[in-house]
């Protein structure tokens, strides 16, 4: 099983230096991938109206893809992963380009985790419809693959219209891996018929089995190999936990996680040194746990 950790996102603050920091610890503890969450604008709860969410206009996101650029020149080993970009609400040919981009900078290690996401205030602010973003996601998909893939591309679809045109540079393999999160069921059989992988939002591993089944009997209905489908559920680490953390993650294993994530977020961190020595401390209980 693959493990990787969550860029702490909210709480790792605006100074390069703690992103730096943070992302060589990461790759220098030995931790295969880095998420990163996406939101581009956080709303005011006073608006008319008001505003329910677990994110405001006060709370702090980096955008991700800006955020590769800059990590793929600090580190050599490790994978980038957006844990969701909300593609939906974003321009499907300028994310092609984007992410091939950052996938050539990196040398190939870029993983787009995509979603719909919850929040309409984006949406509307972007200029992109809420309320079809789960059909247009599908088609969104075809479009990155196709331009990923081919040097030139004609795509009509619903909405989307490429007429022999490209990218370029293509980035270094002609299949980025494509992971998909949410809870529904359009969504677990979306998973199954056209993603590499999906992000459970479970804090039970034995809550796993039953979605499992349903992207399963998805894939195969679409003449896909289940065990292709890669599984990343995340583990919640605090100052007084790692031991939890690092059983949870064994149990996660057995029920069928090929990845993993850490997430120290949440847990009172008040510092980038703080969540370097969460993740530096669960690594090392993990590594010696397996040498036991």
């Amino acid at each position: 099983m693959q493990v990787g950790v969550v860029f702490p996102q909210t709480e790792i603050g605006a100074d390069p230096s703690g992103v730096r920091d943070y992302v060589l610890a990461a790759e220098a503890a030995g931790y295969d991938h880095l998420l990163a969450y996406d939101h581009v604008l956080g709303a005011d709860p006073e608006r008319p109206g008001g505003f329910r969410g677990p994110y405001t206009h006060e709370t702090l996101f980096h955008e991700p893809l800006v955020l590769f650029g800059y990590m793929a020149a600090l580190t050599q080993r490790i994978e980038l992963v957006t844990g969701i970009l909300i593609l939906p609400q974003r321009q499907t040919a300028l994310v092609a380009k984007q992410a091939a981009e950052i996938d050539v900078l990196s040398g190939g290690r870029l993983r787009l985790g995509v979603g719909v996401g919850w929040n309409a205030v984006e949406y509307e602010a972007l200029g992109e419809n809420f309320r079809n973003r789960g059909r247009r996601i599908e088609e969104q998909i075809a479009v990155l693959r196709a331009l990923w893939g081919d040097q030139v591309v004609t795509f009509e679809g619903k909405y989307h219209c490429v007429t022999l045109a490209g990218i370029k540079p293509l980035p270094p393999r002609p299949a980025i891996p494509i992971w998909m999160g949410g809870m529904s069921e359009p969504v677990l059989e979306r998973v199954g018929r056209l993603a590499d992988g999906w992000f459970p939002q479970l804090r039970d591993p034995a809550d796993l089995a039953a979605r499992l089944e349903r992207i399963h009997a998805a894939a195969e209905a679409a003449g896909r190999d289940p065990a292709s489908i890669g599984i990343e559920p995340r583990v919640a680490v605090t100052r007084e936990n790692v031991d939890q953390a690092v059983e949870l993650s064994h149990r996660w294993a057995e029920a069928g996680a090929t990845h993993l994530t850490v997430n120290t977020m949440g847990a009172g961190f008040e510092t980038p040194g703080d969540h370097i020595r969460a993740i530096e401390s669960f690594r090392g209980a993990s590594t010696a746990g397996s040498r036991a």
